[in-house]
């Protein structure tokens, strides 16, 4: 699979780093997860989930309290979740989630996101089924070998156990995210370098040159836009 998790994480906490947006769209993400079940990790899985993959991010504390805060407060602020699929230069492919408040704002901003950088927006299902739901799971300290045997002696599979870099990275089923992670740090891990859940590409392509230019401005623009949380493509960026 070798997405090399660390890299692509750093980059995007890089680009966000001197605007907070990151900080914002978790904000926005924990929210959203808080308001929709009870505002207790302990007790709602999604909000958990959430929490872990910001802390990976090094969201502040302060940023995670204040948007349960804000849930436990009775806000009436609605956000819709919203998929939508597309296309990029040379037929590379692209899924965009975005949370918002308005629909007709985020729709308008990506269509104009691929319109202007060489895409196209795709009906649902256009592109979905070319990718698979994954979660990925990195940390370090451990083996690829050590990973394999705690985790059978857990009872728990996982797709796939790579070593990159520094870092051992779980690939496993998404509804094994958490007993995962639990068996984990059941055997002493305390810190994650990755801990999400995202759609990797079946297959991979690689563009050049001003193809490859305009693929990027793409992502940028798209990543850039307030109500995008995730963007995820088949493009290989690291090659």
């Amino acid at each position: 699979m070798g997405r090399k998790w660390n890299n692509i994480k750093e980059k995007k906490a890089n680009k966000d780093a001197n605007t907070s947006r990151i900080y914002a769209k978790f904000g926005i993400e924990i929210y959203v997860a808080a308001k929709q079940g009870e505002p207790d990790p302990e007790s709602n899985q999604a909000l958990r989930f959430v929490i872990e993959r910001a802390k990976t991010y090094n969201v502040p504390r302060h940023i995670i309290d204040k948007a349960i805060d804000k849930a436990k407060g009775g806000s009436d602020e609605n956000y819709a979740e919203l998929r939508y699929e597309g296309f990029g230069p040379s037929g590379s492919m692209v899924i965009v989630d975005a949370l918002t408040n308005n629909v007709n704002r985020t729709a308008s901003d990506v269509r104009a996101a691929f319109s202007k950088n060489g895409g196209n927006l795709g009906v649902t299902g256009s592109v979905n089924y070319m990718f698979d739901e994954t979660a990925v799971i990195g940390f370090e300290g451990k083996t690829a070998d050590d990973v394999l045997e705690l985790l059978m002696e857990a009872d728990l599979d996982a797709r796939d156990i790579l070593e990159e870099e520094d870092s051992v990275i779980v690939y496993a089923e998404p509804d094994q995210f958490h007993a995962v992670q639990e068996a984990l740090k059941s055997a002493g891990i305390t810190e994650f370098t990755v801990a999400e859940i995202t759609m990797l590409p079946q297959n991979e392509v690689t563009l050049s040159g001003d193809t490859l230019t305009q693929f990027e401005k793409l992502i940028d623009t798209l990543e850039d836009l307030d109500d995008v949380q995730q963007v995820y493509h088949n493009v290989d960026l690291e090659g």
